[in-house]
Order: structure tokens, then sequence, then C-alpha cells
């Protein structure tokens, strides 16, 4: 039996934005966010049917400006964020970050329909980034209670206070500030310790930060040969993290002693974009680069199950030479995906189905592929 063949999905504008539905736990959806210079920007929900093996889209208006980044509640399956691009009065280009509310009614469209007039979204509230240092650049929210997010910029990071959207945002006494030439680029969310720990990348260093004491909680200096373009905390380890960035490289980490990666993966011929675990499996890893690929990688050794399987230590059998590594599957490369003709800046694991996920490209093309059958089934059987 064969693999599903990949579902590909078309935007007519360009589009670098895109996230899965956090809060939605039974049907599997994706957001898209547009880049259009000329014409109203949309957000377009894509619903995996499954049974049909097809995408039900519902597309709603985003006129506010050109998406940079997207990001979804973990509650809350109807709000979603976006870091967008507007022109002011005196013309001039300005990132806003704001949370939205999808309409109650909202229509769905096939494939065969004409974009007729699109609902628009909701406006539930601003992130006023005025006293921020550099521009916008994302908004994540809290993974677990998802009550607070944090506002990344050029040189700050903002902590707010979303524990009512309906009213006025607040923001925490915690900002961040760094002071110099280097740039904030990304961040991340540790789902471990309470959420108190947000890791950035600061041009080929990592830092984190913890939002208790305002302090330092621990760095990696010089972790890629050139810029780090994305962080993924593993969601089983709490110490272990994925990191990866222009050198073409894909790094493991142990924060306690971050003095030389565990694993490096040398996969991709351009800059790597994004980095994601797999959040049931976490010896799955995606990544997404400009060489328009996306590989699927087994890291098997720095996971949880580096046995195949989720065992307590005295369950692992050892053979009768006593070499436990015999029982061990090895690292690397388990499948690559070739259906994008851009650079592929972005790629997302379902939350409801941890063998699916979506990746997007510049050129506004979705794809929803799965991992490879004999993977799945070397994993649970």
């Amino acid at each position: 039996m064969g693999d599903d063949a990949p579902i590909i999905y078309g935007l007519e504008f360009q589009a670098r934005a895109l996230c899965s539905q956090n809060a939605e736990t039974d049907i599997i959806r994706f957001f898209v966010g547009t880049q259009s210079l000329k014409f109203d920007n949309q957000i377009h929900q894509l619903e995996y049917d499954e049974e049909n093996n097809s995408i039900i889209k519902t597309v709603f208006l985003h006129s506010s400006g050109e998406i940079w980044h997207i990001n979804t509640s973990p509650k809350d399956p109807n709000l979603l964020s976006t870091c967008y691009n507007q022109i002011n009065t005196d013309g001039k280009c300005e990132m806003h970050g704001a949370i939205w509310k999808l309409p109650a009614n909202s229509k769905t469209y096939n494939s065969d329909d004409s974009s007729s007039t699109y609902p628009a979204l909701e406006h539930v509230a601003d992130f006023d980034t005025r006293e921020s240092v550099g521009e916008l650049r994302s908004i994540l929210w809290e993974p677990v209670s998802g009550q607070r997010a944090i506002t990344l910029s050029d040189n700050s990071f903002q902590l707010w206070d979303l524990d009512d959207v309906a009213k006025p945002i607040q923001q925490s006494e915690v900002v961040f500030e760094q002071k110099g030439r280097q740039k904030f680029v990304s961040a991340a969310w540790n789902p471990h310790h309470n959420c108190n720990i947000v890791a950035t990348s600061l041009d080929s260093s990592i830092r984190s930060w913890d939002l208790r004491s305002s302090q330092n909680a621990w760095s990696i200096e010089n972790a890629h040969g050139q810029l780090v373009r994305s962080i993924d905390f593993n969601p089983n380890k709490q110490y272990y993290i994925a990191t990866c960035g222009d050198d073409c490289q894909t790094r493991f980490w142990d924060v306690r002693n971050a003095g030389e990666p565990l694993l490096v993966f040398s996969n991709h011929s351009h800059w790597v974009w994004c980095v994601k675990y797999n959040s049931f499996h976490d010896q799955l890893v995606l990544t997404s680069s400009s060489d328009s690929r996306v590989i699927l990688s087994r890291a098997a050794s720095v996971s949880s199950e580096p046995f195949g399987h989720l065992l307590d230590e005295e369950d692992i059998h050892v053979p009768e030479d006593g070499d436990r590594n015999n029982n061990k599957v090895a690292d690397g490369v388990i499948s690559v995906f070739e259906e994008h003709e851009d650079s592929v800046y972005a790629v997302e694991w379902s939350t409801v189905d941890p063998w699916l996920f979506a990746s997007l490209s510049y050129d506004g093309r979705l794809v929803i592929n799965k991992v490879p059958r004999a993977e799945k089934y070397r994993i649970l059987l």
C-alpha cells in the first residue's frame, strides 16, 4: 500500500504566514495569511476532509494590510492574531499587531466558487507597540493557558496580559530590550516550567529570559554560523531545543550543557526558515527552506523515544552482548517533499492528527502531506 498523494492548495496572492488552529481538537484546520500590495488581504481557513482527502476552504477579509505573521489562541478556536504591514498618513509602512475573531456565520467555498464577498474578521483588540524598539516581527500566544502573549520586535519584546481580550490589552511590567546592533529574529515559549521562560534568537545566538525575574536564564553563543531563523522546544524533554538558520543546518541542544550541539543535520542547500517538533512523537522533526524543500527527519537519539517507544528504563531489552545501541533507530532523513517551487517559509504540524502537516511557500502554494506509513508503523508497532 503506497502513501497518500499530497494535497496542493493554491492562493492567488503571495503568502508566508501559516499556523494551525491550536484550540481545535477534532477538526484539522490551518490558517494562511496573504501578502498583497494592490488588493485586500485574506486569511484562508483550510479544513482537511479526511474522508474525501480534500480541502474545504473558508476565506475572511483582512483589509488592514499585508500579513507577515499569524498565530491562534490555544484556548479559543475563534481567536487569532496577525502582524501586518500598513501604510500610514506619511506614506511610510508600519507594522501593527491585533487580535481578531472569526465571524459567527461564515460560508465555506468549494474550489469552483468565485471569490464573491468574503466576510471580514471581527476586530477584537490592538497591541500598542509604540514603546517597542524596532519593527514588530511576531505575536506568540502562551501555549498552555493562552492568557498571555509576547510581541517580538527588532530590539525588544513585551509581555501582555490577555485574561480578557474584550478589554484593552494590558502590557505587563516585563519589557526586555536588547541594546546594540543585534536584532531579535524569532522567539518561542518554553511549554515547560509553567511557561515562564521565553527563548529568542539574536542574530547567530540564542538567549532565554525568565519572565518572573526579568533575567537571562541561559544562552547559546554562536549557536549557528549565520542568522538563527527558528527555535522550537521539545514538547517532551524540557531542556532540549531545536534551532535552524542561514548556515543551512538544523541543530539540537541540551540547554544545560550547550557548549556543543547534540546533533546536527545539514540536509538543506539554502537558508532553513522553520523547524518544528511533532507534539506527540518528538523524534519526528520538520524543516522548511529557501531551497523549496520540506524535509522530515528522525532525531531519535535526542528524543524521548530513542528506542522507538516510550519505555521505562527497566523495560528496555538489552542484547546479550550488552550493546544497547543495537536497538536504537538511526537519525537522519525520512522523506524529502518537493512539491514547492518557491521558498518554503513555514511548516506546521496538525494539532489533531500527529501524522499530518502543512507547508507554505511564498508563491501561495500550500501543501498537506503525511508521515510515510512505514515510519508511522515503525513508531507504533
